[in-house]
């Protein structure tokens, strides 16, 4: 599907324009809005199967285990298979685990230990679709619009919390939670049926399509070797374990704080639903004002101000206005951090990078509620948020100084690197193969030179080289040799596809040095296997 852009395509709603981005946002809301029905009827029933804080926690971790266990191999999915097919199995999966939650809680059979196993499942389902739903982002709107449709996916999932926190509290409250899980069962029938008329375009069939295996490793070792998504890893990491502990204990403080049943957790929930939604409105302005850094910084400082409110015990009306402050704090973080990953990845790599955003992500929250739960036990409710709103506040002055990558590189494919020539056709799998590229750099340019093919050698391994090295000619200082593996013919072929606008420019400021009167020589050698050993008969010696 081509996408066409438009001075017109700079607000913040533009994306809406796109007809099939619109479609599918809208059901994703309806789709979001049936699971945190599921959820707030889960999380309100386990106080009552169990009061302990560690039971409350277990399962919040339930839920966020899954991805981060298994985001990087649905990344891997994401990225071979035909996203559409795959979202689809998706929801019947998640479709059929709120069928079960259904019918046990209709015929009283729902336990603690059913209630976490199913839970656990349905994070399988999210583990599953949460890197394909990103990643589908740019299929649907231009470059131009990108940033404004993360920021509606973000919105998208705040209205469905203002929405379906507060419908599934007082359907919990009337008629119970076997009705609440049978309306989000009905929520992935809409989903379904908007991803069923969506026609993907199929992709081309492809001799270097990747594998699983393959895949797996090239989307680790592009994690591994780029420098901008670690420092997005860990500002998230530590923003999300340490603001977990709200969301780990807040059934509780809706009940033994606050005073409120399940009607009321469910409008706290929807109140921080509220608050996004308020906050992805007021996003394009504090955008204007602040940069990345500042706005995370600010959600810091708020989320932290919110715990502190909630220790005091505050009327319920004001607990609805604390938590709207929440809500907006969080879709701050939540699409600043979001918006800068999506911005500094590549389309070949983008569902299993952002797999691997998701896994520190959740992996952050999973050990933050576990952790949190556990130290509620001991320091009690109060305690224990007052402690996890000094740990954000610490901790995000101190990330302030490690800044986010700006994320306005071309990652475009530049195809200006000529195909491989061989003498003869190569197989796709024989390998590995090792690249060699001379130049002749003059003894004056050569500390210049080092620096740049140092800062391209990082290039060289997120498009998949597993090894990269730079020497020198002992007969001839002025040759200079960068080498580097690659696991395959067909890997090394992909790497000619992958490598963006942005990394042909490092190339370029390399072979500037060059002072050849032709361009640096490019070899490649290819793996030989050893022939086989003659088999001995039974009688006969060495000669």
């Amino acid at each position: 599907m081509s996408v066409t852009t438009s001075p017109a395509a700079t607000s913040s709603f533009a994306p809406l324009r796109q007809t099939v981005f619109a479609v599918l946002w809208a059901a994703t809301i309806i789709g979001n809005i049936g699971s945190f029905m599921r959820d707030v009827a889960s999380a309100w029933l386990v106080t009552d199967l169990s009061g302990a804080p560690a039971a409350v926690a277990l399962v919040q971790a339930a839920a966020t285990l899954p991805i981060f266990l298994l985001a990087i191999p649905a990344g891997v999915l994401s990225d071979i298979l035909d996203r559409r097919k795959f979202l689809i199995a998706i929801q019947i999966l998640l479709g059929c685990v709120s069928l079960s939650l259904m019918l046990l809680a209709g015929t009283g059979q729902l336990s603690v230990p059913a209630l976490v196993g199913l839970t656990f499942l349905g994070g399988v389902g999210a583990a599953l679709m949460a890197p394909t739903w990103q990643a589908i982002v740019p299929e649907l709107v231009g470059k131009a619009d990108l940033k404004s449709a993360v920021a509606l996916n973000s919105l998208g999932i705040n209205i469905s919390r203002a929405i379906g926190p507060a419908l599934g509290g007082l359907i919990l409250a009337a008629l119970g939670a076997s009705v609440t899980y049978g309306a989000d069962v009905l929520s992935y029938v809409a989903v379904i049926g908007a991803l069923i008329w969506w026609r993907r375009p199929p992709g081309a069939d492809d001799a270097l399509s990747e594998h699983f295996a393959g895949a797996f490793r090239a989307g680790l070792r592009y994690a591994k070797a780029s420098r901008e998504l670690h420092v997005v890893l860990l500002r998230a990491a530590i923003f999300f374990a340490c603001a977990s502990a709200v969301w780990a204990l807040l059934p509780l403080v809706a009940r033994n704080l606050l005073g409120g049943g399940a009607g009321f957790y469910g409008i706290l929930l929807g109140a921080v639903g509220a608050g996004a939604i308020g906050g992805a409105i007021l996003l394009p302005r504090l955008r204007a004002r602040l940069d990345a850094d500042a706005l995370l910084l600010f959600s810091a400082v708020l989320t932290a101000a919110v715990m502190a409110a909630l220790t005091l015990a505050p009327p319920q009306w004001l607990a609805v206005v604390i938590l709207l402050l929440l809500g907006m704090a969080w879709i701050v973080a939540l699409t600043t951090l979001n918006g800068v990953a999506q911005a500094i990845l590549p389309n070949w790599v983008r569902g299993r990078a952002l797999a691997v955003y998701l896994t520190v992500f959740n992996g952050a929250m999973t050990a933050g509620s576990l952790g949190w739960g556990a130290i509620a036990q001991a320091a009690g409710i109060r305690g224990t948020l007052l402690i996890g709103a000094a740990a954000l506040l610490v901790a995000g002055l101190i990330m302030h100084r490690i800044k986010l990558p700006a994320g306005e590189a071309d990652l475009a494919p530049s195809n200006h690197w000529p195909e491989p020539l061989a003498a003869e056709a190569v197989d796709n799998d024989r390998g590995p193969v090792l690249i060699l590229i001379e130049y002749r750099v003059p003894q004056a340019d050569r500390a210049a030179f080092l620096e740049a093919i140092h800062a391209l050698s990082a290039e060289r391994r997120r498009d998949g080289a597993y090894g990269w090295g730079i020497t020198e000619d002992t007969a001839d200082p002025e040759k200079l040799v960068e080498w580097f593996m690659v696991s395959s013919w067909a890997e090394h072929l992909r790497q000619h596809r992958r490598v963006s606008k942005a990394d042909a420019d490092l190339q370029k400021e390399v072979a500037r040095f060059h002072a050849g009167e032709t361009g640096p020589v490019v070899r490649h050698f290819l793996h030989i296997e050893p022939p086989p050993s003659p088999v001995k008969h039974r009688g006969e010696t060495e000669p």
